[in-house]
């Protein structure tokens, strides 16, 4: 969906030299979006060429988040372009080990131009996000069976266009796009949750996703769901504190990794014991403790421990290429995990400055 932001971005890149612009392929788009382009990237590379910023565009012959690596290495850049929400670690890796300068612009309209995103564009878009923050997985049975426990998740803007299976509650929000179009209606929220809930786990299917998904989706704000060896919550906490909402919005960061690969079961090899999950609904409760205190370096251990019991119970979750992303973390960062149920996706890093190149968020109220 070419638009004026994108021809702001083209302008702004050419003012360093001749520009090459590399397309995704409509398989690419659909492997990390899991949806259909709305333009064919024939129809996509017409227009892209005709530009008179662009000297010449190529559809990438790769896949995935470096899909254009084959095609770079062909063209020797002196200069790889991209903006805030195709910035990824592995693209600025890339140009490390290539002696390509690594360039992230900002999302800046043209003139008195307003701002412009495909993602704004698409009316679906307005549906949110969410991120689980601490205590993920003590939403299944088969884990809070052992210990209760909370699970807080926040409610996210659809500022970007995630990239599917990276934690971000992707599928959940296309059944919610499935039911309601456009926006989350008016009503009771929790109603509303348990109708969406019920929708995506259909009877008689194998797994049953979490209701922290749905919950974290149509619950605005931050929010705390006490599980008991059920699948809904017996208790929720809900937070639409101002100054809480804004004090994570300013210390709260996603860096993008790859997405997690479709033949990846994170839950095999799973080793679920009672200390295990104790450990588990503990770090969570200090951190839910520590965040209402707006205690960053507290709440930034108890994220890590957090983590880090989840990840005991499931070692799926990581991967080498996920430990060197969080090996080079700067040493703002107080605490880390990784979207949903990791495997890839987004790490979200909490740190106390801002990190650079990193994805901000926004809150729902």
């Amino acid at each position: 969906m070419l638009h004026s932001g994108h021809v702001a971005f083209f302008e702004e890149a050419s003012q360093l030299g001749d520009l090459y612009v590399g397309i995704g392929s409509d398989r690419t788009i659909q492997e990390l979006k899991a949806r259909k382009t709305i333009n064919p990237e024939q129809e996509r590379l017409y227009m892209v060429k005709s530009l008179r910023f662009v000297k010449d565009a190529w559809i990438n012959s790769g896949s995935g988040i470096l899909d254009f690596k084959e095609d770079m290495l062909r063209l020797k850049p002196d200069v790889l372009f991209v903006n805030e929400d195709g910035h990824s670690p592995a693209k600025e890796a890339l140009c490390k080990e290539l002696g390509v300068e690594y360039h992230v612009s900002k999302r800046i309209p043209h003139g008195n131009l307003p701002a412009r995103s495909t993602t704004a564009l698409r009316k679906e878009c307005l549906i949110p996000y969410r991120i689980d923050l601490a205590g993920g997985w003590l939403d299944q049975p088969s884990v809070s069976k052992f210990c209760p426990g909370p699970v807080i998740t926040i409610c996210i803007e659809p500022d970007y266009e995630f990239n599917d299976r990276s934690g971000m509650s992707t599928s959940t929000r296309k059944k919610a796009i499935e039911l309601w179009h456009t926006d989350i209606p008016e009503g009771d929220k929790e109603h509303l949750a348990k109708i969406l809930f019920s929708y995506e786990n259909f009877p008689g299917e194998d797994y049953i996703s979490g209701s922290q998904d749905a919950l974290g989706i149509v619950l605005p704000g931050l929010n705390y769901y006490w599980y008991d060896g059920g699948f809904w919550p017996e208790k929720i906490e809900k937070n639409l504190s101002e100054d809480l909402l804004v004090w994570i919005e300013n210390h709260l960061y996603l860096l993008p990794l790859q997405p997690r690969h479709s033949e990846l079961h994170v839950t095999e090899g799973a080793d679920i014991s009672p200390e295990k999950v104790k450990k588990l609904s503990d770090a969570a409760q200090q951190f839910w403790d520590a965040l209402l205190a707006k205690d960053i370096n507290a709440t930034g251990e108890a994220m890590i421990a957090s983590f880090e019991a989840q990840t005991s119970l499931y070692p799926n979750m990581l991967n080498e290429e996920i430990k060197q992303e969080i090996a080079t973390l700067p040493k703002s960062a107080v605490g880390y995990k990784l979207s949903g149920a990791g495997g890839g996706g987004y790490l979200v890093v909490l740190s106390e400055i801002p990190i650079e190149k990193a994805l901000k968020v926004r809150i729902r109220r």
